[in-house]
């Protein structure tokens, strides 16, 4: 027999009015504050008056105003919380609740086991002893001698473990004589702290703090460990500042045995409309370098929305010495990298109308050939749809060259573009004509007297376009599956007037490559201090495969350049009547395999002047295998045949192997070996990363040593479930090349 009571009114009198009645069980949701995440087990509240409890069991005996005893498969329920027991008294009236025998408490963010459990209502107060626990949101478990939950203060444990791990795998654990979590705050406090490996004491705190929501804590976050050739063994402990909601800094104290100890900041904000960051690393003496000087490194970004149409941009960066990357490392920039950017911009966009006025610079690395800034660099494009058939434009741009170089000039550019155009596009293909013509003016400031360059050029081109394309398509069947195949063929008539251009300078002008993408560009070089005559027909066509998903599986693409007439411009690259052929390969083999490579061959030679291969198979998301090659026939004087290959396979359940080798071809020599392995239990991690690569450092002439090896270790452990991440890709990231898809070789 089941008798179920409503403990609202006790015969005349009633045991529970609404003074008693409300926080009779003290709820810990308004302690730990309702952004938990519900993770490790499952509690509706049930549907009781706020004011009341229910209380159910096998049988039942009362006491008018004086006692209640309930006996076998005990549950008491109010609005926010589940009590079961065995057996359960109920004293003072109804202020005070007595239970016994496998005692389960449960509400929303925690479940406790125990073996007796007292409630009393006058002091808001509820107290387990010999308790097993789960927390909500932090996935954690754990055991105490005593639990309070008072409405007051909170959650109390005395004598407590503490572990993410499943039970009967402890892999680690907490171990403190108390544990706090005050109402209102959003950790909880842990003092005299043990932390076990296994049985292994290995770490003690006097106190230590961790998270029990998802809001961001100021405090200590886990350190890194390391070693490298030019470092030395390295400790870094980093300290993060919960300053606001849109507010927060990182400082890290990294100490290298090599070189000193260095400091680092990241600085981040966020408002409606804007975001950006701000990272400072210093070093205030090098210990490793004979001038023993300070070294340094800033970064600056901001993105920013002023109204619908407007917007800003900002990226600025700068170092103290060409070896900083090298030497100390970057998470923003690359070893093979030879500039950053300092640039500062405000854009407005329309449909019709886009304008930008930036200001570029960029600090190189190395000795490389001094750049030109853009102070400022000012762009406007409209374009206007006068009728169905005809569309106008104009495409405009003035900009300020600056140059420290003494033998090189500045220079002021001016340029405009009117075109007129016709188009007409259909679903079976699409027709252009345009006529354009390009003037552009320099005011050159010629430092160097015996410049062959002048002072004031015009320039004023013309320029004819016709283009056309068609889309062929035919349902094709192959291994058994139906497929789209589509037949693509475009064709383009380019002609460009001629006119002197020896006597303007190169400020933001360099050589193309002859890519499928840039044959139906019919410019030869970027910017505007070289535009090429043209007289010439470029042919090309695409071939795709589409599925019944409508998703491409196959695209071929191949073209090439007919020159009608040979260029006048001296500083064209062409040779003979055609240019290279350029071709394209992007094939999703199946669902695992997927392959990309591009190639150039040239007309005369009939060799392969450039090309990229890429391969990878990814049967899962821990799982795949990346091959890699490009080669490059003559770049600076020098040939590049390059092979990688890069994978992340699982060895077994717990054990996890990253790779990355990549080798010069040409030198016969390895350029990078990458490998990182990692053990991973249900609740903590350790990685273990090994690499030697070329390290290119610049001598005090700054050209690059291209024989000088650079090689390293760094061990980083991880507690799972206190907010640390698993991404295996991760571990690819670092080193020379870093990981990229295969659409991204160069």
């Amino acid at each position: 027999m089941v008798i179920t009571t409503m403990l609202l009114a006790w015969h005349a009198q009633p045991v529970f009015s609404a003074q008693q009645t409300e926080n009779a069980l003290p709820d810990v949701k308004s302690i730990l504050t309702d952004q938990c995440a519900v993770t490790d087990f499952n509690y509706a509240p049930a549907n009781v008056p706020a004011n009341n409890i229910i209380v159910s069991s096998e049988s039942a005996l009362v006491v008018k105003d004086q006692l209640a005893v309930f006996e076998g498969d005990v549950s008491i329920t109010s609005a926010t919380s589940l009590i079961t027991a065995d057996s359960a008294n109920i004293l003072d009236n109804g202020n005070e609740i007595k239970a016994s025998g496998d005692v389960q408490y449960t509400d929303e963010l925690l479940q406790v086991n125990s073996e007796s459990v007292e409630v009393n209502s006058n002091l808001k107060l509820l107290q387990m002893s010999e308790t097993d626990y789960k927390l909500q949101g932090i996935n954690g478990r754990g055991g105490a001698d005593i639990l309070s939950i008072s409405q007051e203060q909170g959650i109390l444990l005395e004598d407590v473990s503490f572990t993410t791990c499943p039970e009967g795998g402890e892999d680690w654990r907490i171990q403190a004589s108390e544990i706090s979590i005050d109402k209102g705050k959003p950790y909880g406090e842990a003092y005299n702290t043990r932390f076990y490996l296994g049985n292994v004491p290995v770490f003690y705190l006097p106190y230590f703090a961790f998270p029990i929501t998802t809001e961001r804590q100021t405090g200590f976050l886990f350190p890194q460990f390391g070693s490298s050739s030019t470092t030395g063994l390295e400790y870094e402990q980093p300290f993060y500042w919960n300053i606001a909601p849109n507010l927060d800094a990182t400082f890290s104290t990294r100490l290298m045995t090599n070189r000193g100890l260095q400091l680092k900041s990241e600085f981040r904000y966020l408002f409606d409309n804007h975001a950006g960051e701000l990272q400072i690393e210093y070093l205030p003496s090098d210990n490793d370098r004979a001038d023993n000087d300070a070294r340094y490194f800033y970064r600056y970004s901001h993105r920013g929305k002023l109204s619908k149409n407007w917007s800003i941009a900002a990226d600025i960066s700068d170092l103290s010495d060409n070896n900083y990357i090298i030497d100390l490392g970057s998470d923003y920039y690359n070893q093979a990298d030879t500039y950053l950017y300092r640039q500062v911009g405000v854009n407005y966009a329309s449909e019709a109308l886009d304008f930008s006025m930036n200001v570029r610079d960029f600090t190189t690395i190395g000795l490389v050939a001094n750049n030109y800034r853009a102070l400022p660099e000012a762009k406007l494009r409209y374009t206007s749809k006068i009728n169905e058939w005809l569309n106008i434009g104009v495409n405009s741009e003035l900009a300020y060259f600056e140059n420290d170089a003494q033998t090189s000039p500045d220079a002021l550019r001016f340029h405009i573009e009117p075109s007129i155009s016709l188009p007409y596009q259909r679903a079976w293909g699409e027709l252009l004509a345009q006529v354009s013509v390009l003037h552009t003016s320099y005011k050159q400031d010629l430092k160097n007297q015996t410049s062959t360059l002048d002072e004031r050029v015009d320039r004023t081109l013309g320029q004819g376009r016709l283009y056309g394309s068609l889309i062929f398509e035919k349902q094709q069947t192959l291994f058994n599956q139906e497929y789209m195949l589509t037949i693509e063929p475009r064709a383009q008539y380019l002609y460009t007037s001629f006119e002197d251009q020896s006597a303007i300078g190169l400020y933001d002008s360099t050589p193309l490559l002859t890519n499928f993408s840039n044959l139906f560009r019919g410019q030869e070089f970027t910017g505007l201090d070289r535009i090429n005559d043209n007289n010439q027909v470029t042919l090309g066509a695409t071939s795709r495969l589409i599925d019944s998903n409508n998703k491409e599986v196959l695209t071929v693409s191949v073209g090439q350049i007919l020159y009608i007439e040979d260029a006048r411009l001296i500083d064209s690259q062409r040779e003979g009547n055609r240019s290279s052929v350029a071709a394209e390969l992007d094939w999703q083999v199946n669902q695992n395999w997927f392959l990309h490579s591009d190639i150039q061959v040239g007309n005369q030679s009939n060799r392969v002047e450039r090309s990229s291969f890429s391969t990878k198979y990814r049967p899962s998301e821990s799982k795949f295998l990346q091959i890699n090659h490009r080669y490059i026939r003559e770049l600076s004087n020098e040939r590049i045949d390059q092979i990688g290959v890069s994978a992340s396979w699982p060895i077994n359940k717990d054990w996890h192997w990253v790779g990355r080798y990549y080798r010069d071809l040409k030198r016969s020599r390895t350029i990078e070996s990458f490998m990182g392995i990692e053990y991973e239990s249900c609740c903590w991690a350790l990685r273990l990363i090994v690499r030697k690569n070329l390290a290119t450092r610049f001598n005090n002439n700054g050209v690059r040593d291209l024989d000088d090896f650079d090689s390293g270790i760094a061990l980083q452990f991880v507690f799972k479930g206190m907010g640390s991440g698993n991404k295996k890709v991760e571990m690819l990231n670092q080193g020379l090349f870093g990981y990229r898809q295969p659409f991204a070789l160069y």
